[in-house]
């Protein structure tokens, strides 16, 4: 059966794997720890460096596809853009938020197949929370007690609407599009948490003006797409994954009810 008709078996294994890596994540998290920085300054932790570790050791395990992980970048598109099918991993989203100790960082794992993300896992550590969905089979949140429920984008939104943003990244356009949205309530929240908030039903919108990299959206893209939402750039059309030398991604807006054109309030904002 192709892969894209049946990525399911695959899904407890990886949901394992990645609450492990939070498990380990969580060792280092309750302890002191150092913060070095990359060559782009962003933060560096041991924690960063031991959930990659153990999720390239255990994802190698599952299935013989390439693994690209944001601590193992490096890669040539000559090289990437050869794959089908490979493995999408953040170790820890919202580093930044890990070091502010609030919680709000999770372990991102996606297979992606042709460019889509037909698998995603979101871990939140120190929440003992998971997402995961994949492709045809719904969306799901498991508690910390192994309580698993299914979960669902709010339609038609709240009012006034319930807008998740960025605790550590703003910009002048992401103001502009807030401005003409008209009555909302912004919640502050760090790393991929914010797609699984829309794609749980607790917020309507995320506006992402400002820059990100792929393995900061694929496995909450997938979760999102899963419990009826989307999330599509300012052209509207959704995000892929390997189809350019850069592995940054253009803007991008997650929402959960399409009845609604949250694409209007773009005009002129350009990314």
């Amino acid at each position: 059966m192709p892969l894209r008709s049946n990525p399911g078996h695959l899904l407890e294994p990886v949901l394992l794997l990645a609450r492990e890596a939070g498990r380990r994540i969580m060792t280092i998290y309750t302890a002191d720890f150092d913060v070095e920085h990359k060559a782009d300054e962003s933060p560096l932790t041991a924690a960063d460096l031991a959930a990659h570790m153990c999720l390239v050791e255990g994802l190698a395990g599952l299935a013989s596809y390439p693994i690209l992980s944001e601590e193992s970048a490096a890669i040539p598109f000559e090289q990437r853009s050869t794959w089908e099918t490979y493995w999408l991993v953040d170790p820890l989203d919202g580093t930044k938020e890990f070091i502010k100790r609030n919680g709000e960082f999770t372990v991102n794992v996606a297979l992606i197949h042709r460019h889509q993300p037909v698998l995603g896992v979101v871990v939140v550590p120190a929440f003992g929370v998971a997402y995961f969905a994949e492709e045809g089979c719904g969306a799901f949140r498991q508690d910390e007690a192994g309580l698993t429920e299914s979960i669902r984008v709010t339609t038609p939104p709240a009012q006034p609407l319930r807008v998740v943003g960025s605790r550590s990244h703003g910009s002048e356009a992401m103001e502009l599009y807030l401005s003409r949205l008209g009555d909302h309530e912004r919640l502050p929240v760090g790393s991929s948490l914010k797609f699984c908030r829309v794609a749980e039903g607790l917020a309507d919108l995320y506006p992402r003006i400002g820059l990100t990299s792929e393995w900061d959206t694929a496995a909450a893209q997938c979760v999102v797409e899963q419990a009826g939402g989307l999330v599509v750039d300012l052209e509207g059309r959704p995000l892929r994954y390997n189809a350019k030398d850069s592995l940054l991604n253009p803007y991008f807006l997650v929402y959960g009810d399409k009845s609604r054109n949250w694409l209007q309030y773009a005009a002129g904002i350009v990314g």
